[in-house]
């Protein structure tokens, strides 16, 4: 009984990893996932699959067994007839927990992502204890109660006084199981993402919600690929200044555009900060392309030439249109000779996150 609970678990979680795989470009454009993330998981809504059932009995008269014309409602009143509220019951959804490493695996299988070879010299070998094995002997604090139960489910039905009417389970000394860790030692790599966004009077709200969704999905597997990960945020109109995460998505200003004035910060920190030849750098930019002239497009691809690039591991520009946008920002982008590590994609709506986050990440820088 114990094995076919397990066997039935794991055909659970290989449907529900198939679910994902199969809707994650709609995932990738609804907030639906980020909002309940918590720390550590997102909630993934599963419609219900209910299962038909035969019920056996005397047959009754009416609609399917008897006299009937169609359209005849199936119970004595029409569902929804009338004002009011209904009595209907709805759709029922059933919500899974799938961790963030989960969805970054089913993230890289459907994208295609390839593994993500660090660069720098700063390796640091640390110790890290894990929780892999499961022993018969430990202190109370590492009792493994699921498959403490497991065991003593197990004695008792073996010897046969296990009582399905009366379902009590005790466990016995010998039944206890402890958590067991080993000492890895694994190498660690610096990681920092540069999130840069154009904040001025011509971003609304659904091209902010854009750039909010495509950076959950950048976190998400650059996070499986670093084992320590620094997130530094950058706004920006006629002048940019660094701000925290809450800031960053919910500020809003009405000045005009100056996206060198970004690039030159993001600059500065770099260099105050992150040491190329120790940190792993990404920088992502988001804007709606209009950029206060032609002077300051080609300013900016001098700072990209010059500093941002040579330090970085993968630099991607995302515009998200706006009324009235310019491509002329992101045909100078284009014009720079750097495919492998300058990157840029339209994503006019959320639809186009699935294609940009391929675009981006694709690279296996």
């Amino acid at each position: 009984m114990v094995e076919r609970i397990e066997r039935d678990a794991g055909r659970f979680r290989q449907i529900v990893r198939g679910h994902v795989k199969e809707n994650l470009r709609k995932y990738m454009s609804t907030g639906e996932l980020i909002g309940r993330q918590g720390k550590d998981w997102v909630s993934i809504p599963v419609p219900q699959i209910d299962i038909p059932r035969f019920r056996f009995g005397r047959n009754q008269g009416g609609v399917g067994q008897g006299e009937g014309q169609p359209g005849d409602p199936l119970s004595g009143s029409e569902a929804g007839a009338g004002p009011g509220a209904g009595d209907q019951p709805g759709q029922h959804i059933l919500e899974v927990e799938v961790s963030l490493d989960q969805l970054a695996e089913i993230l890289a299988e459907e994208l295609e992502l390839p593994r993500i070879q660090p660069k720098g010299k700063a390796q640091v070998i640390s110790e890290v204890n894990r929780y892999t094995s499961i022993r018969k002997v430990g202190p109370e604090s590492l009792r493994h109660f699921k498959r403490t139960y497991r065991e003593a489910l197990k004695r008792q039905m073996l010897t046969g006084i296990y009582d399905p009417v009366s379902p009590r389970v005790v466990p016995f000394r010998e039944d206890r199981r402890y958590r067991s860790w080993q000492t890895k030692l694994i190498p660690e790599s610096n990681a920092v993402i540069f999130y840069m966004m154009d904040v001025s009077g011509s971003m609304g709200d659904t091209q902010k919600e854009i750039v909010r969704l495509t950076a959950f999905w950048i976190d998400t597997w650059l996070r499986s690929q670093y084992k320590k990960i620094e997130v530094r945020y950058i706004i920006h109109d006629a002048a940019a200044r660094e701000v925290d995460q809450k800031t960053f998505y919910h500020t809003r200003e009405s000045g005009g555009t100056i996206i060198s004035s970004a690039y030159e910060l993001c600059r500065a920190i770099i260099a105050q900060r992150y040491p190329a030849d120790q940190w792993n750098i990404y920088g992502f930019h988001f804007s709606d392309g209009d950029n206060w002239g032609s002077d300051d497009n080609q300013k900016c691809a001098a700072l990209l030439r010059e500093h941002l690039l040579p330090a970085s591991n993968l630099f991607c520009y995302g515009q998200v249109a706006a009324y009235r946008s310019s491509n002329q920002f992101l045909s100078t982008l284009r014009a720079i000779p750097e495919p492998e590590k300058l990157l840029t994609a339209e994503i006019p709506n959320k639809d186009s996150i699935y294609d940009a986050i391929k675009l981006f990440l694709g690279k296996g820088k």
